[in-house]
């Protein structure tokens, strides 16, 4: 059995192997930066998913430098994540608190997003943006799909942005639930005038599925839950499971939701396969996810 060791100032030095004899949600952290490093040194496809609420928060900067070092091949989103990446290449976001009034924020066009404050105007400029894209699409062919424009619209965008960087280094980014936002309401407003325009959520599957099958090994990144999460382990049934993967959650498993599925739940629909290597680090990604980049970066992985 490993000891606990305390830690000190120069025990963070090496803050991985610190955390992995820390104790509690401290060990499955350094747990789960080992677990990377292991998909990278076994040189798996590395499938990315995160929310649209983390693209939100200043994670989003990380998110960008993962995809702008090409540390990951594969990113799986929601709508929410496009919503937020687009506006934040042309506006920032404010922080509020997660006790204001909210029906004093509606009256102002305030949209609180736990402590994220986005005005109304923010949107608007979505809209105007999301517009112009679709007309380029339009122009294109009549049917794309997710992926297609996910790629257009980040050929569209600046450096802050992850969809940017997706584009230029040709990470292909899957978007499964893309109608379940703002870009999807546009997506609405624009068919009336097009009703032959068409977003084919299926013409993704096959190219997904594709470097399912072609890959040696997998590994999955995931935080948060939902369709994006479910996306990456569902696809993954092709190939009897990922062979790595590190869940970072706050959802309990305890409901039997996706979201608060642990990693372990997973090998029984063969999602991760019976070999996998796994781990769960419970915990808020805005936090937890910082300390596992800064790991990589101490040992030289980014």
């Amino acid at each position: 059995m490993k000891e606990i060791k305390d830690l000190s100032l120069e025990s963070l030095d090496n803050l991985a192997d610190a955390l992995r004899e820390t104790g509690f949600q401290a060990t499955h952290l350094g747990d789960a930066t080992k677990l990377i490093k292991r998909m990278k040194e076994e040189r798996a496809t590395v499938f990315f998913a995160f929310t649209a609420n983390m693209v939100a928060s200043g994670l989003r900067g990380l998110i960008t430098e993962i995809c702008r070092r090409k540390f990951v091949d594969v990113v799986v989103t929601t709508a929410g994540s496009i919503d937020h990446d687009i506006i934040k290449s042309f506006e920032p976001y404010s922080l509020g608190s997660f006790s204001m009034d909210d029906a004093e924020l509606h009256r102002k066009g305030i949209n609180r997003l736990g402590n994220i404050l986005i005005p109304n105007e923010r949107y608007a400029l979505l809209e105007g943006k999301v517009m112009e894209f679709l007309r380029e699409s339009y122009r294109r062919k009549r049917a794309t799909s997710p992926r297609e424009l996910c790629d257009l619209f980040g050929s569209k965008l600046n450096g802050s942005s992850f969809l940017y960087w997706c584009h230029r280094n040709r990470i292909p980014v899957f978007c499964p639930g893309i109608t379940d936002g703002a870009i999807g309401l546009q997506m609405y407003f624009f068919k009336q005038e097009h009703p032959d325009f068409s977003v084919d959520v299926t013409a993704d599957m096959k190219d997904l599925a594709d470097i399912v099958l072609n890959s040696e090994k997998t590994g999955g990144i995931i935080l948060g839950g939902g369709i994006s999460k479910h996306h990456v382990i569902g696809a993954n049934i092709v190939r009897d499971g990922l062979d790595y993967a590190v869940y970072v959650t706050t959802a309990s498993e305890y409901d039997g939701s996706l979201s608060g599925a642990q990693t372990r739940e997973a090998k029984s629909w063969g999602k991760i396969s019976e070999s996998g290597k796994h781990v769960t680090v419970v915990g808020d990604a805005t936090i937890l996810f910082p300390l596992i980049v800064l790991s990589l970066k101490e040992g030289g992985w980014l």
